[in-house]
């Protein structure tokens, strides 16, 4: 191949390029041959990562890039930065299409970095579903030139900043927003959910909240979250208390969930959370196992299978979790609420067909019942549910849900009134 003679420009506005990137620069053109011979080195004045734009050809391109990466390659090397390949996706169908027809694809994002798996030095961050499409076009004979814009040794943040900034658009849930946050704050809570069952070993938070996905971060921020506040409440109050559980913001960072990690640092050893946290696994694991039982006697029964997954709603999840953190002072209560998942013999623990009958006069026409919902009201019934369950322990019945229901709404007219007495 004749040698091409490239020239690295600095466009960096007015900032000097550290020799340490201009030699990677260097590298990075001798080994991926971009077309342009004028190499421009820019620089993120938001973050001071430098970067440049170019166009590879696809020939070159497949020998150098892997789309398997890491978003901390140091400490976390199994976790992958990218969201997952949206396999049967329209608009990923027509994408491959049109690069077997000679697509010009423009704005993939990558990092040169060569100490973690070198054999593939260009690492695509952004634009991994464009990738794939060329990489088929190219198993067919197709290679034409595609955009890229390529950094240079970025530090943790930085690259964070990179993959949230490349994986931001209309289409990407939020729930892999919040799986990057988490990665960039530590290895702790995802360590803890592997140990408590939330997650299994090994395994990563879920980038789209799906059912039978794995758990997400919001589910497991808001459980956390819900416990501690559950904690805070007196329970000679319950009555004259508003008790409603947590749920997480999504897609943006929670100041909530930051302030709790800054204040609380034994989040990880508390036994009391922990227990918590495997009692609702066990919970989870015996509302599945009842109606998958269900299913395999009885093939013709019409039972939604969205009843198995009934625990994982987040008005069921963040009201489990607070009233057994307002009961931790309660041990008798308590193990009446963790017995719940014992006190079905014929039915789901969580009795989800009752459950969808539950509702209140002032519900619309289109409420489907208790636990369906994830709004503050639906998640403080829940927790009326719950509470009330556990002063007698004999699980959830259609009275039960009724009189939670109830309990409920006397509850906010009771906050109504010592709210406006308070004004007097």
């Amino acid at each position: 191949m004749k040698d091409i003679q490239y020239k690295i420009v600095n466009g960096a506005a007015e900032k000097e390029i550290p020799a340490g990137i201009q030699k990677m620069v260097e590298e990075f053109t001798q080994k991926c041959r971009p077309i342009e011979k004028d190499i421009y080195v820019l620089s993120d004045e938001k973050t001071g990562a430098f970067f440049v734009e170019c166009h590879l050809i696809a020939g070159s391109l497949m020998k150098l890039c892997t789309i398997d990466v890491p978003l901390d390659p140091d400490e976390e090397e199994q976790y992958r930065a990218n969201r997952d390949i949206v396999e049967d996706n329209v608009a990923f169908s027509q994408m491959k299409a049109d690069a077997k027809e000679k697509r010009t694809f423009s704005n993939i994002v990558g990092e040169y970095e060569v100490s973690h798996n070198p054999k593939y030095p260009i690492k695509i961050i952004g634009g991994q579903h464009r990738y794939v499409a060329i990489k088929e076009a190219y198993t067919g004979g197709i290679s034409t030139h595609h955009g890229f814009k390529i950094y240079f040794e970025l530090n943790k943040e930085q690259r964070l900043d990179v993959q949230l900034i490349s994986n931001t658009n209309i289409a990407v849930s939020s729930d892999l927003y919040d799986r990057l946050q988490e990665t960039a704050a530590g290895p702790q809570l995802r360590q803890w959910c592997q140990k408590v069952g939330f997650l299994d070993d090994g395994q990563d938070f879920s980038s789209k909240r799906d059912k039978g996905s794995p758990m997400n971060v919001r589910s497991v921020r808001s459980f956390v979250l819900s416990y501690y506040a559950g904690g805070n409440v007196d329970i000679a109050e319950f009555e004259n208390t508003d008790t409603t559980p947590i749920l997480c913001r999504t897609g943006r960072p929670d100041s909530d969930w930051e302030q709790l990690r800054k204040d609380k640092k034994d989040i990880w050893v508390d036994t009391e959370l922990q227990k918590a946290a495997e009692e609702f696994v066990l919970l989870d694991d015996a509302q599945r196992m009842a109606i998958e039982n269900v299913l395999l006697k009885d093939k013709n029964k019409a039972v939604p299978y969205v009843y198995a997954e009934k625990a994982l709603t987040f008005s069921i999840m963040t009201a489990w979790a607070y009233v057994a953190g307002i009961l931790r002072v309660n041990k008798v209560r308590l193990q009446r609420h963790y017995d719940l998942r014992n006190s079905a013999k014929e039915k789901d623990p969580l009795n989800a067909e009752a459950m969808a009958k539950g509702r209140h006069k002032t519900d619309p026409e289109n409420y489907r019942g208790l636990g369906t919902r994830n709004d503050a009201k639906e998640r403080g019934r829940c927790v009326e549910l719950f509470y009330l369950q556990a002063e007698s322990g004999k699980g959830i019945t259609p009275a039960v849900i009724d009189a939670a229901i109830k309990r409920h709404y006397t509850k906010q007219a009771k906050l109504e009134q010592i709210k406006a007495e308070k004004k007097v």
